[in-house]
């Protein structure tokens, strides 16, 4: 084995899929409060660190144009925010294999910044849990401490808030149009006034009881159907083809729930078993072959 590949650290970066979605309110400060039962997809970014030298990151794979300026980067960013709030952290070269769509609703920037964060800490001896961690990844962005765990749960608050979940593999259809939708767009066409409260006590008190640990597909696909992604609404205002993909996915044989992500435009639909996900996959393929498609599984 040559001594490059002794010194390179690798880490992937798994889609963050929200299956359901409620926007409790908006707090004071602008932010908004939410609840999200969240699960990861076998679809990944790939990071890698080579140690020494200059914090630095090149961008790879087939989606490398979209990133946009590297000093933008969330990957830079969270190094950045570490290097700030840990002394003499030791960092390197970053490369980036992106085959997540960005702008998505899926947490591609996140995830890739939350590998970032688990390679920095390997090469520090900093625990996963360490405060000064965990700080900056809520501080890089709401989406980085859920993708950090990268394993499904309940998330609320801002993001910081996580319940871990006993989910089952759900066999899934990823599918993105290709066209970004801002996150701040959708909130605001949502239109929550700082302080405006959103979903009523009654309402978190009505929140389903998630199933436990062993539950099967069709159990949780139930108690999912009851819950919605209140950002669905507005982000079909600000971009009407997400319409066109939810149509399509809920025209494929064998769909349980389909639904969008986060902030979209990425929608998903759950299947019963593999092969019904697997043909889903093909149908929209051959019909939308400009859209990015996905055929795998959550948990």
């Amino acid at each position: 084995m040559s001594t490059s590949h002794i010194s390179t650290r690798e880490e992937i970066g798994r889609a963050k899929v929200n299956l359901t979605l409620r926007v409790v309110g908006r707090r004071a400060d602008g932010y908004h409060d939410l609840e999200s039962i969240v699960a990861f997809a076998d679809c990944a970014d790939r990071l890698t660190l080579t140690p020494g030298g200059e914090l630095g990151l090149r961008a790879t794979g087939p989606l490398a144009d979209a990133c946009g300026e590297t000093s933008d980067n969330l990957v830079l960013k969270a190094a950045r925010l570490l290097a700030e709030a840990v002394p003499g952290l030791k960092v390197g070269a970053f490369t980036l294999e992106k085959v997540l769509p960005v702008a998505a609703g899926i947490g591609g920037g996140s995830a890739d910044a939350a590998a970032a964060l688990r390679l920095l800490a390997r090469l520090n001896d900093l625990a996963l849990d360490d405060p000064a961690l965990v700080a900056v990844a809520l501080n890089t962005g709401a989406d980085v401490p859920v993708c950090l765990a990268s394993q499904a749960c309940d998330m609320t608050g801002v993001g910081d808030k996580l319940l871990p979940l006993a989910l089952p593999a759900l066999p899934c259809v990823m599918v993105n149009p290709r066209v970004p939708v801002a996150t701040k767009d959708v909130f605001q066409a949502l239109g929550l006034r700082p302080g405006q409260l959103r979903v009523g006590v009654s309402d978190v008190l009505r929140s389903p009881a998630w199933p436990a640990a062993g539950a099967a597909i069709a159990d949780w696909i139930k108690a999912l159907a009851r819950v919605p992604n209140d950002l669905e609404p507005p982000a079909l205002k600000v971009q009407p083809v997400i319409g066109d993909v939810l149509a399509a996915l809920g025209a494929c044989a064998g769909v349980q729930l389909a639904r969008m992500s986060g902030s979209g435009a990425t929608c998903f639909a759950i299947f019963g078993n593999d092969a019904e996900a697997q043909a889903a996959g093909r149908k929209v393929t051959a019909a939308h072959p400009e859209w990015w498609v996905h055929a795998g599984t959550l948990s």
